[in-house]
């Protein structure tokens, strides 16, 4: 259900926003990384969810340009 509702939103969203929406998840991995070779890391599963929803918006970017380039 979560994450229905997350591709849903990310769907929305224009090119921009999700170039905007990637770094911010690129920042949020590098602080989950650096926090879990600390040893401060609380929230172990974050870290797949973070580069799950990566995945998510690189294909969001490829579908929309392959749309566009079709148009």
């Amino acid at each position: 259900m979560k994450s229905t509702q997350r591709l849903s939103d990310l769907r929305a969203m224009s090119a921009d926003q999700l170039s905007d929406e990637l770094v911010n998840l690129k920042k949020e991995q590098f602080n989950l990384r650096f926090q879990g070779a600390t040893g401060q890391l609380e929230n172990v599963a974050r870290v797949r969810e973070v580069r799950r929803d990566i995945a998510r918006v690189r294909t969001l970017q490829r579908r929309k340009t392959l749309d566009a380039a079709k148009a």
